[in-house]
């Protein structure tokens, strides 16, 4: 490399779903306002809208997963995995190839690590790599320590107890640690995503230091991990990203309507619903969920998708039309910045977490899979911002029990000092991306490492 003329260029490589991508987007507009050249890579079902969508400043690219459109949507994950590997591993080389030829030549690969081949991509081309984790530093360990056979998930049975994390109950534990047929592929998913990340040369994770301190200091004992979170567009943060306010990428057309009926609510008085792009909760919870904003009485905005509506109880969105507003989808980091929202029910998907810590909103937890329970864990014994709300013994969570976290959480005893809380994380978030922060120094780390042109050693 020549130190005085090479303008550093990164590759970015996310998993092709929209909780991954734009995570990855965020933190290539931190690279790229940085001076580092972007490259992001994508499916071509992913082109069209990511042209219009993504930063000027980031050039996107296509590689191949082995599935058209049609046979993706049908393909299972334990078959779909290993042809994404195969055909992603060649399309990427020729990828990496056809940009050098036009005098693009790529440095680093940062990839997700649900696609860990994408650092023997770059190993096998002589490049940097540097894993980038979409979940929690803590959700890591938990990972991490059945990858290394340090947690024997058949004996688990009222708690577990893992370095650098708080006592956990079973209930905790993400949910393909012990369910692993309900989602086949999904365990050794997430476990053989540490394949090869102890040689890469940075392990991005898309948290806070100041919220996991523990966790990530025992994670650094293992790999070069470094938080760089949270990937919330700059003008929420630190605002020194003009126009960046948009996370750049959606598979879902948000409702206009929704902030304009927020303006004609009263301060701290809304309860906000969302479960996220994935969740598809059964019909007895959507009528747990519709029963309890009616007891409630309070207003009230629900994110229920189109796929997801029929779900409701009959008559619920005609009855409740003075009461609340449901909508398919909706801008949430708007939402939750707007001074009308008192509570967040949320599944506690990590983006979700992470954008209610950096917006000092309080939530109810209602988990549905995967990492949430964890997330939810925090945000009620550790962050002490909110309430994990109890399934009943099928399940469920009944209205009962939402309506007792939801006043828990805008009335209770507890509710200032949650707000409180929620306030401090915010201000906490926001200073770790803003100049000096945290997550501005090991960004600013790994920028200064390519900008001086010199040779990683191969661990």
């Amino acid at each position: 490399m020549e130190k005085t003329q090479h303008k550093p260029h990164c590759l970015i490589l996310p998993y092709p779903i929209q909780g991954h991508i734009n995570p990855m987007l965020q933190f290539s507009k931190r690279l790229a306002a940085k001076g580092i050249t972007i490259t992001f890579a994508v499916l071509e079902n992913l082109h069209t809208s990511a042209d219009d969508e993504f930063s000027s400043s980031i050039s996107v690219e296509t590689i191949s997963d082995g599935y058209t459109s049609a046979t993706r949507a049908a393909a299972l994950l334990p078959e779909y995995l290993p042809t994404f590997q195969k055909a992603g591993s060649e399309s990427l080389t020729q990828l990496i190839e056809k940009l050098r030829e036009r005098g693009r030549a790529v440095d680093c690969v940062v990839y997700d690590t649900f696609l860990p081949w994408g650092l023997a991509v770059a190993r096998n081309m002589g490049l940097f790599g540097a894993a980038f984790f979409t979940q929690s530093c803590s959700v890591n360990i938990i990972y991490y320590s059945l990858f290394k056979g340090l947690l024997n998930v058949e004996v688990v049975e009222r708690e577990v107890l893992l370095p650098g994390l708080p006592e956990l109950g079973a209930s905790d534990l993400p949910s393909f640690v012990l369910d692993r047929e309900t989602h086949p592929g999904s365990f050794e998913l997430l476990v053989d995503q540490f394949e090869g990340v102890e040689d890469s040369n940075f392990a991005f994770v898309n948290s806070v230091y100041e919220l996991e301190e523990e966790a990530t200091d025992w994670l650094k004992k293992f790999m070069s991990v470094k938080t760089i979170g949270p990937t919330i567009p700059s003008m929420y943060l630190d605002k020194r990203l003009q126009h960046d306010k948009n996370y750049g990428l959606s598979l879902f057309k948000p409702d206009d309507t929704c902030m304009k009926w927020l303006q004609q609510q009263s301060p701290k008085s809304v309860i906000y619903i969302s479960f996220g792009s994935m969740a598809k909760l059964e019909e007895q919870q959507m009528v747990e969920l519709a029963t309890t904003l009616k007891l409630t009485g309070k207003p009230f905005l629900w994110v229920v998708r189109s796929s997801e509506a029929s779900k409701l109880p009959q008559g619920f969105m005609d009855e409740a039309s003075d009461q609340g507003l449901i909508v398919s989808w909706c801008p949430q980091l708007e939402v939750l910045a707007h001074d009308t929202i008192g509570c967040f029910i949320t599944h506690c998907g990590w983006n979700s977490t992470l954008e209610a810590l950096s917006l000092g909103v309080p939530m109810v937890g209602v988990p549905w899979w995967s990492d949430q329970a964890t997330n939810a864990k925090f945000v009620m014994d550790v962050w002490k911002m909110g309430v994990r709300a109890c399934p009943d013994k099928g399940d469920v969570v009944g209205h009962e029990e939402l309506v007792r976290c939801v006043k828990c959480v805008m009335e209770g005893e507890r509710s200032e000092e949650m707000r409180l809380n929620a306030m401090k994380w915010k201000e906490l978030t926001k200073g770790a991306v803003d100049e000096g922060g945290s997550s501005d120094k090991n960004i600013q780390e790994f920028v200064s490492t390519l900008m001086g042109g010199e040779t990683l050693p191969q661990k």
